[in-house]
């Protein structure tokens, strides 16, 4: 299996116990998570070298969260210990009509205050097959978008596949802050995960009036010969509680698509990209076709829409598994 740097911010999730408000609440459920550090997981769950690199605080917070990546087998030798204080967001559970939503309280956290880089490159970067990041990361501070940029160049350097995840946040920044941030790093990017509304907000690609995706991610690859693959989701919400979720992956100029997952009784939806991310990410690096990639990541999205926490816990065999069952029967 492949060796595989992902770089960020991991935090701590609060989150509201089953249909109560955030301001009436008297219990919160607590996990670790960001986005970089589940596809790390989820790459280690699928037997991949996953490497994390962070900065976290020294005290039990900080400790917690080294542990949860250790858990799961996700190499913490580039995690820096030091700074203030771990990132937190605070989730309020949708319901009913209710939707979701996220309070961030991460300001002055150990990795957004970096002075600098603190990693010595050719050791970060030594025997790394792919880097993976996501538009959050540059999302917090100028600094973060220089560092962002240098690294991807680093890797590129290197002849080391450059993966992104657009992944846009509009509580961290502006639609027009992240649009000029991306003209200056997708023309590094390999693979990239992005969706219809990012084709139009970010990359700018002319509405097209019954056009499929195939017409947005054409137009992209048109325009940025570098990037080999595009992928997303598409998602139908019911309701909080239930989805209905497509995969979608353009590589080798065609268009693959899932079949689409019903999904009901949903009971975490957070971190359902990132396992999709993975699954993606695995496929491509394993050699699978287009279409078992495809099926392959969106079945990994979908079962981490089954568990608590922000990271999917579930192994290459067990999403195969469920991929070729036909029903839902108890396997004796």
């Amino acid at each position: 299996m492949k060796r595989i740097l992902t770089l960020g911010e991991i935090m701590l999730r609060l989150s509201t116990i089953e249909d109560s408000r955030l301001e009436e609440s008297t219990r919160l459920a607590a996990h670790y998570g960001g986005g970089e550090a589940n596809v790390a997981i989820s790459l280690a769950n699928f037997g991949h070298q996953a490497l994390f690199a962070s900065k976290i605080p020294e005290n039990a917070i900080g400790k917690g969260a080294k542990h949860h990546l250790m858990k799961y087998g996700v190499e913490t030798s580039h995690l820096l210990m030091g700074g203030e204080r771990l990132g937190t967001y605070y989730l309020e559970n949708g319901t009913g009509i209710r939707s979701a939503s996220v309070i961030y309280d991460r300001s002055h956290s150990s990795f957004s205050k970096m002075d600098e880089l603190e990693w010595d490159l050719d050791q970060l970067f030594e025997n790394v097959h792919l880097f993976h990041i996501s538009g959050i990361t540059p999302a917090l501070s100028l600094k973060w978008q220089d560092w962002v940029l240098l690294l991807i160049k680093e890797a590129k350097k290197r002849q080391i596949i450059v993966s992104l995840d657009i992944n846009y946040r509009e509580k961290l920044w502006s639609m027009n802050e992240c649009r000029s941030y991306l003209q200056r790093i997708i023309q590094y990017v390999d693979w990239c995960s992005a969706a219809r509304l990012d084709a139009l907000n970010f990359f700018e690609i002319p509405e097209k009036i019954d056009a499929d995706l195939s017409y947005y991610y054409h137009e992209i690859r048109q325009r940025y010969p570098n990037i080999k693959v595009l992928y997303s989701t598409s998602r139908e919400v019911i309701t909080p509680q239930h989805h209905r979720l497509q995969g979608n992956l353009l590589i080798e100029e065609s268009l693959f698509q899932s079949k689409v997952i019903d999904i009901q009784n949903i009971v975490d939806r957070v971190g359902g990209g990132d396992a999709f991310a993975a699954g993606i990410l695995h496929g491509l690096l394993t050699k699978m076709t287009p279409q078992k990639t495809i099926d392959f990541a969106t079945t990994a999205s979908a079962l981490k829409h089954s568990i608590h926490g922000d990271c999917n816990q579930f192994s290459s065999e067990k999403v195969e598994q469920v991929l070729n069952e036909r029903n839902g029967d108890v396997k004796r």
